[in-house]
């Protein structure tokens, strides 16, 4: 990759900069691109690294560095975002009795195959933390067919409130730690691994999917929903 890297950018500096030192190749999302690295061999385009000259502030001008400052027309704010768990946490979803979700999630996440969290009723997740990571789009079909088929389940028995089951939380907990055990990324701070420096308390790794394969994801779901979906609570 670092060969790769120095071949397309012509500045051997601006090549070293753009070359990952504190992380292996893949551990973090990757540029799938074309044309990206080719980009900086452009006149028009500097690469300014702020772990060497932080920003200081913003200013009418621009930006202002320890360094130096830099006028521009335009700013374009790329400050992340609160992967997996942050759209539930900024909807400050409660349960019976004001369970709060974020709360509940502080450490890690505690779902059923990443559909349902225990403690609270009817909440159907679809893509929540916990489920299959992969190929996005087939992971999302598979998993709303798999609700669809949960509830009507319940329209054909006249259920209303369904609930996973605390032991079935508890074993989906560890097939979920099971799987990322060994795995290289695990070990590398990202959002992917539950780190964000932009939001408050993202500085524990939490393991936020299930590494164990979309394809076994699937048969342990199909299971479930085979064995007359036991591991829930109705009502």
């Amino acid at each position: 990759m670092a060969r790769k890297i120095r071949e397309r950018v012509k500045d051997p500096a601006v090549a070293e900069k753009l070359i990952p030192k504190n992380h292996g190749f893949g551990t973090r999302r990757l540029p799938l691109e074309s044309g990206y690295y080719e980009v900086y061999n452009q006149p028009n385009v500097r690469l300014v690294d702020i772990n060497e000259t932080p920003i200081e502030r913003i200013t009418p001008e621009g930006i202002r560095t320890n360094a130096e400052e830099f006028g521009f027309d335009i700013l374009i704010f790329s400050t992340g975002f609160d992967g997996v768990t942050g759209p539930y946490d900024r909807l400050d979803i409660r349960g019976p009795g004001g369970r709060s979700l974020k709360q509940e999630w502080i450490n890690t996440p505690k779902t059923f195959l990443g559909v349902m969290a225990e403690g609270f009723p009817n909440m159907l997740m679809v893509l929540g933390p916990h489920t299959a990571r992969g190929n996005i789009p087939r992971n999302i079909e598979e998993i709303v067919d798999w609700v669809t088929g949960l509830v009507i389940h319940m329209r054909k028995h006249s259920l209303k409130r369904v609930e996973p089951k605390s032991e079935a939380v508890q074993w989906w907990a560890e097939k979920v730690e099971d799987a990322v055990a060994g795995l290289l990324f695990a070990e590398v701070n990202s959002w992917q691994t539950g780190i964000n420096r932009n939001v408050e308390g993202r500085d524990i790794r939490r393991t936020l999917g299930y590494y164990g394969g979309a394809v076994e994801y699937r048969r342990i779901a199909d299971d479930v929903a085979a064995g007359g979906y036991r591991e829930f609570d109705f009502a």
